[in-house]
């Protein structure tokens, strides 16, 4: 899996351009460092103070609030490049609000679809 892949670095920039998002308050070097060590402290309250932790997959997935991790991951993943932009405009459409966002890529790219990707094999 690519740490830097262009489209979710690219929404990246806009999301900082508009002032809505920016990599400079958070201590990591891209998305795929940024779930790692959010999923590292992920069966405890970690860093946001989980209320339930330890849950599954698909639970941490509906969760995230960070629109370019959960679009890094379609991406990192092998979901099509044309799915991907689908969700990044839908995102950028959907205003300023994180979780807003959020769900707008997951809409396009629901759990199942990355899951699916992520079990075949050489997937990402």
């Amino acid at each position: 899996m690519r740490a830097r892949p262009p489209i979710t670095t690219g929404f990246e920039r806009v999301l900082d351009k508009c002032g809505i998002w920016s990599l400079r308050q958070f201590k990591y070097a891209s998305q795929k460092e940024h779930w790692l060590r959010w999923l590292a402290e992920y069966d405890g309250p970690g860093y946001y103070g989980r209320k339930k932790p330890d849950q599954s997959a698909q639970f941490a997935y509906n969760h995230i609030v960070c629109p370019p991790m959960v679009l890094w991951l379609g991406e990192a993943s092998g979901i099509s490049k044309g799915k991907v932009l689908e969700a990044k405009r839908a995102a950028l459409s959907a205003g300023a609000s994180l979780p807003a966002l959020s769900a707008a890529i997951r809409k396009v790219i629901p759990w199942e679809q990355v899951e699916n990707r992520l079990k075949k094999p050489g997937a990402g």
